[in-house]
This record gives C-alpha cells, structure tokens and sequence, in this order.
C-alpha cells in the first residue's frame, strides 16, 4: 500500500513545493515572501521525511531535523531584523 502512496504524496508536496516558490517569487509584500520561505522549509521537512519512509534511510530524517532547525533560527532572525532593523543588538 505505502508503495502507491508514497509517491502519489511526493508529488502533491512537490507541487506544493512549486506553488510556495511562485509565491516567494511573486508575493507582493516582503512578510509574504517571508511567509513563503517558511513554508517552503516545511514543504521540504516534507518531502525528506516522505522520501525517507520511502527508501527506508535514516539519513534523510536527520536531514530534515536539521533543516526544521535552521529554518527556526532564519525566521527568528529575519522576524528580528523586520521589528528592529538589527539582528544582532
């Protein structure tokens, strides 16, 4: 069963991965670019854990823990910089 829905879902995250990148692209406002970016990390969680599942490695799961903490850590930092003008201070 998995190896039919695995792929149907790597798909539907891959295209939700492409529309999140037309928005980044073409958002009108800077906070839904930023809005946009954030997604995008998660849609790529996303598809790494999916991907993971679907070869059975562990490597790809700890390559999403690092992405879904680098992702945090960009969003706090360009919040902090939109409020203060200052990332560091």
């Amino acid at each position: 069963m998995l190896g039919y829905v695995i792929p149907i879902c790597l798909a539907i995250i891959g295209l939700a991965l492409a529309l999140t990148l037309a928005r980044l692209f073409k958002g009108p406002d800077l906070p839904d670019r930023i809005l946009a970016l954030d997604t995008l990390y998660i849609n790529a969680i996303a598809l790494l854990v999916l991907f993971g599942i679907w070869l059975g490695s562990d490597l790809y799961f700890e390559a999403a823990l690092l992405i879904a903490v680098m992702g945090f850590v960009g969003t706090v930092a360009v919040a902090k910089y939109l409020l203060r003008g200052d990332i560091i201070e």
